[in-house]
């Protein structure tokens, strides 16, 4: 049963562990297990999974989902309607030794809108997943994911692009391609992707 705050609702299981001061959105759900730490910032209507882990500094927007094992740790942040699938583990520390205290060099992660990332996936540290790509599960990501990728493996690399609804894309001669469930319009050009409304180029 999850306890109900009725002043913020916002949801947190009798399980669950959240230090104060913290600051949670409205419509946000924090299921069993997790431990929210002083200082951590999220957005309204979240699901925070099973076992999750949200440290002091992590911040996370609107609308984010966390499935189960999920740690956030210092230095990383994400944008509204970001996914992570189960045990997907960001990193924090280039170098980690544990005689060395690398408490003042946590490098940041930043994961933009609507980026989704697959079960099992590892985010190294200083990278910039971008809006709306896609990381496939168990990936190892070593560098920056361009907006509207789909990277795969370990190392990840890129293998095409998806839309803002998550479906594949394939580009004609002209660089054009659309969303086969919505319809949209995305343009390629040197190797990026851009999402165009209807309004601009369609008669």
């Amino acid at each position: 049963m999850l306890a109900e705050p009725p002043e913020r609702n916002v949801r947190v299981h009798p399980t669950a562990v959240v230090d104060q001061p913290v600051s949670i959105g409205p419509g946000t759900r924090i299921w069993h297990f997790c431990h929210i730490m002083a200082g951590a910032r999220i957005g309204s209507d979240c699901t925070v999974g099973q076992g999750c882990f949200i440290a002091a500094s992590a911040v996370i927007g609107n609308r984010v989902k966390l499935q189960n094992h999920v740690s956030v740790f210092d230095g990383v942040v994400l944008e509204d309607e970001v996914f992570c699938g189960p045990s997907s583990v960001f990193t924090n520390v280039k170098n980690p030794r544990a005689a060395v205290s690398r408490r003042l060099h946590y490098a940041r992660t930043l994961v933009r809108r609507g980026a989704t990332i697959g079960a099992n996936a590892t985010i190294l540290p200083d990278v910039t997943i971008g809006e709306h790509s896609l990381v496939g599960a168990g990936a190892t990501v070593t560098r920056d994911v361009p907006a509207f990728t789909v990277v795969l493996g370990s190392p990840a690399r890129a293998h095409g692009w998806v839309s803002r609804e998550g479906h594949r894309l394939k580009f004609d001669d002209a660089g054009h391609a659309r969303c086969p469930a919505t319809g949209e319009l995305y343009r390629l050009a040197d190797g990026v992707v851009i999402g165009i409304t209807k309004a601009e180029d369609d008669p």
